[in-house]
This record gives structure tokens, sequence and C-alpha cells, in this order.
């Protein structure tokens, strides 16, 4: 095995322990950013799936697992959501970092979870990628398919939210800041989220020439 698929491994191993030790987290009650209160056990499994973090990190295991494993497909998709696991992991991770972090007040375990999901995880998702490649799996075609899986978890935050009267981000919570700085806040987290997704395939393309006839980096 390479030290590529080494690498994706590790990172594999790494993101799942995350969402798994996340999701017992959940299943005993655990709080999860501020919420004060318990909702019964389907609310908080239901809750958790609706974290934009823990979609991300789930597409971070499953596209290095495939690269770990020789199994990654070089197809529309494949590269769509393999740009969509780095991006959006790195991302929110910085939105977690300089928004929602200030919010949090955990310890032992919840905080080991937070730590995982919010900053191991993207840090080697994005160090995998740089450093290790594959190299020219993004191009500018693949930054379309790129913003579906956003806009998919944005529409449903918002439709569920407006029956359920709850929000996994404080920043997209409607009935607290109405649906103008909703939508503002959305368009900025967005101008952020595509900005890197076009910077990770500009660089790409440079790094591609680099990495050109290195068999190590594939």
């Amino acid at each position: 095995m390479t030290r590529a698929r080494w690498f994706h491994l590790v990172t594999f191993l790494v993101a799942t322990f995350a969402v798994a030790l996340q999701l017992v987290l959940v299943w005993q009650g655990h709080v999860v950013l501020d919420e004060t209160n318990r909702p019964d056990r389907g609310t908080r499994l239901v809750r958790f799936a609706s974290y934009l973090t823990i979609w991300s990190n789930v597409l971070v295991a499953w596209s290095t697992g495939t690269l770990a494993f020789g199994r990654d497909r070089d197809t529309r998709v494949w590269r769509a959501l393999r740009l969509d696991a780095v991006v959006i992991c790195f991302g929110g991770g910085l939105v977690h970092f300089f928004f929602l972090r200030p919010l949090l007040d955990l310890h032992g375990a919840d905080l080991l979870a937070d730590r995982l999901l919010h900053v191991v995880v993207p840090l080697l998702a994005v160090a995998g990628w740089l450093v290790l490649g594959p190299r020219g799996r993004a191009t500018a075609a693949d930054v379309g398919p790129f913003l579906v899986l956003p806009l998919v978890w944005l529409a449903y935050t918002l439709v569920r939210g407006a029956f359920a009267g709850w929000y996994p981000y404080p920043f997209l919570d409607v009935d607290e800041h109405g649906y103008l700085v909703v939508a503002l806040n959305c368009v900025l987290v967005a101008a952020l989220m595509l900005a890197l997704a076009l910077g990770a395939v500009a660089l790409d393309r440079r790094l591609a020439q680099r990495a050109h006839g290195d068999p190590a980096r594939t």
C-alpha cells in the first residue's frame, strides 16, 4: 500500500470514529451546541443527521475510504462529492471556529468529538488532498455539481425548520433573525464555499503539473 493510501486510510478511520462517537453521545442525550433541553431520542437522531458537519465528515470518510481501498472512480459524481468532502469540511471548520465555538462549553468526550469533527478531520482531509491527491480530479465543470449537495442540505434545513421550529446552526434560525438576515448569512457562507471550491480547482490544476509522473501521489 502506498503512503497516500495509508494516509487516506487513517483519515477514513478518524472520520468514521468521529461520526460514530458523536452519534453515541447524541444517543445518550449529550448536549449539542447550545441546546438547553433534552428532546426525545428520535428527535435527537434526526437533528444529528441534520448537521452539515456530519454530512461533510461522512463524505470525508467515504471518499478517503474509496481512495484507501482503491475503489475510487473518476466520474463526475465522485469528483463532485470529493470536492464537497474537502471544501465543506474545511469551510465548515472555519465557520465553526469563528462563529460557533464561543457558544460551546464542552468537556470530556463531547469536547473530543467536537475537536475531531471540526478540527482534526478537516485538517487531515485538506492535508491529504494537498499533499497526496490524487491530482487532476477537480475541474471547473465540477463546481456546478459540487453545489448540489449544500443546496439540497440548505433547502432541507429551511423547510424542516419552518415546521419543526429548530435549525442546526444559530445563524440559520429564521425565528430569531428573520428570513432577510438568514438569507444574507446564507449568501455569505455560500460565497465562502464557492470561493474555496474555485480556489481548490485552480490549485489542483497547478499541483497536478508538479505531481505529474510521481506514482506515490496516486
